[in-house]
């Protein structure tokens, strides 16, 4: 008998991030059991996922019924309440759910969750924040992911004379302290781009480095276009 390689994951608490979570975790493929102590929040998640159910994790015993064994990940994603969320945690670690996820509002929060067996910390209002502040200072001058507050992986067009240059020549890490992963050609990717080969006009660079040194850059190609 071929073997269900489909996910399956539980989500605690159903705010915002937590619903977030459960609906693309679904749309994504995986099997998904989303549990809160709203019957509002449960009605409203249940046509979405695999199974919603009312639970309050506080509640040893209802928690005991869930029987968590089955399941690939949790992802407790409780309000302000750092009790349920170290109840949920110590649950799923004593089921032995081999990823557990944690929201957490600050370092102390998630210091806490993490010593009681959570693998993974996230904080999605500081995270939201630091993405706003970052777009709000770029201009939206590139395409960026961001790796952590100071470092981001970004698309920078080539500038008018790094055109025939090779990356040898150019010296951007020397530079700028930048890392390019890629060059971005006529619809093409080329990954970890040779040494010697010349830069072309209107290539984009896929830089690694600080944000403030790719603004930098960033803001120079604009100043070109103008």
């Amino acid at each position: 008998m071929k073997k269900n390689t489909q996910k399956e994951y539980i989500i605690i608490g159903l705010g915002r991030f937590g619903s977030s979570m459960a609906k693309q975790l679904e749309a994504n493929g995986c099997k998904v059991l989303a549990i809160d102590c709203s019957e509002k929040k449960v009605r409203q998640i249940a046509e979405y996922v695999t199974l919603a159910m009312c639970v309050d994790v506080t509640n040893e015993e209802s928690l005991s019924e869930l029987g968590g064994k089955n399941f690939d990940g949790a992802i407790i994603s409780i309000g302000h309440s750092l009790e349920a969320s170290v109840l949920a945690a110590i649950w799923a670690k004593e089921q032995g759910i081999k990823l557990i996820i944690a929201k957490a509002y600050d370092d102390t929060q998630g210091k806490i969750l993490t010593k009681v067996g959570v693998d993974k910390i996230v904080y999605p209002e500081w995270e939201m924040g630091v993405h706003l502040a970052n777009d709000l200072a770029f201009n939206n001058l590139f395409d960026a992911i961001e790796l952590t507050a100071e470092y981001s992986i970004a698309d920078v067009a080539a500038l008018d004379n790094w055109t025939g240059k090779s990356l040898k020549e150019l010296k951007l890490r020397e530079k700028y302290s930048v890392n390019v992963i890629a060059i971005k050609r006529s619809g093409a990717l080329l990954i970890n781009p040779p040494a010697d080969a010349p830069t072309k006009k209107g290539d984009i660079f896929v830089l690694l480095g600080m944000n403030n040194t790719l603004k930098k850059i960033a803001s120079a190609t604009n100043a070109e276009k103008k």
